[in-house]
């Protein structure tokens, strides 16, 4: 196994730190996951893997279970973090990007069989009446999606097309927004509120935030999640809520390390970075 610096701090650093403290901020968990699946994924390092197998998965809702956690939607969870309305509750979200067929095939039994929902978000390009590939593998098509909804499962836009949004112009951002949103709900006759970013989010730039968020908010979103790790709270941002990557490498231990809370430090570092990337960018162009 390739050793992996983020397990060893969060384990053997962050975790024995937040065991010291009394008492933490109110925040919520939001796991993201992609395909429930068991493709070979190891020529990827650990953190870049966005497969789970399906026993690997029902390992970590079996854990969830028996740790007392209930899950619920992302609309919940904003309302008693803004509110910072007390809970007793402990609370988790689940989402899933991509849409894939495998989650109607091996991750909503399993969310049945232990009692959780989840949200998931898909890019309505390859949503259809067959099946239509996404990244090598099949995505969901309506008549599965329609079915999921009347079991409780919640579903949000991903785009139409999932492209690198910072590459397009507002108008391509826009439509990219306005229309997978439309066409989620006339396939389910529902309203949908929320948003999931494709790629890794541009947190370093401010002014694309800024513009993204109008858009988001101009098509009527009132929650979204992006690829910033951590714990949703209070001072989340609606819109670009953080959340926390699971695969197959999440064993009981990091599983139960992210969700207390002992993963969240890894964004700053990838903060730092991104800046220091896009400064450097900035001063080449000078030149």
């Amino acid at each position: 196994m390739k050793l992996r610096l983020d397990r060893l701090v969060t384990l053997y650093v962050v975790s024995p730190y937040l065991q010291s403290l009394s008492g933490e901020e109110q925040s919520i968990p939001i796991l993201m996951y992609h395909s429930i699946t068991d493709q070979d994924e190891s020529s990827v390092h650990a953190y870049y893997r966005t497969t789970t197998s399906p026993g690997r998965f029902a390992g970590q809702l079996k854990f969830l279970q028996g740790e007392g956690y209930t899950s619920c939607s992302l609309a919940h969870a904003m309302n008693l973090l803004q509110t910072k309305a007390p809970t007793r509750e402990k609370l988790v979200v689940i989402t899933f990007d991509d849409g894939y067929s495998d989650f109607y095939r091996h991750a909503f039994p399993v969310l049945q069989q232990y009692g959780f929902s989840a949200t998931v978000f898909l890019p309505t390009a390859y949503i259809g009446d067959t099946p239509i590939s996404f990244k090598g593998k099949d995505c969901l098509t309506w008549a599965e999606v329609r079915e999921l909804n009347k079991f409780g499962i919640r579903f949000g836009s991903h785009t139409v097309t999932h492209p690198q949004l910072r590459e397009l112009s507002v108008r391509s951002i826009n439509n990219e927004v306005v229309n997978s949103k439309a066409a989620i709900e006339e396939n389910l006759g529902s309203a949908v509120d929320s948003f999931a970013y494709p790629y890794a989010f541009p947190q370093a730039d401010t002014d694309f935030r800024k513009m993204l968020r109008d858009s988001l908010c101009r098509a009527g979103y009132q929650n979204g999640v992006s690829t910033v790790v951590g714990r949703a709270n209070c001072a989340s941002e609606p819109l670009f809520l953080e959340r926390l990557p699971v695969n197959t490498c999440d064993d009981n231990a990091l599983f139960r390390a992210k969700l207390a809370g002992a993963y969240d430090w890894i964004a700053q570092p990838q903060r730092l970075l991104k800046m220091a990337k896009r400064r450097a960018a900035r001063l080449r162009w000078q030149r």
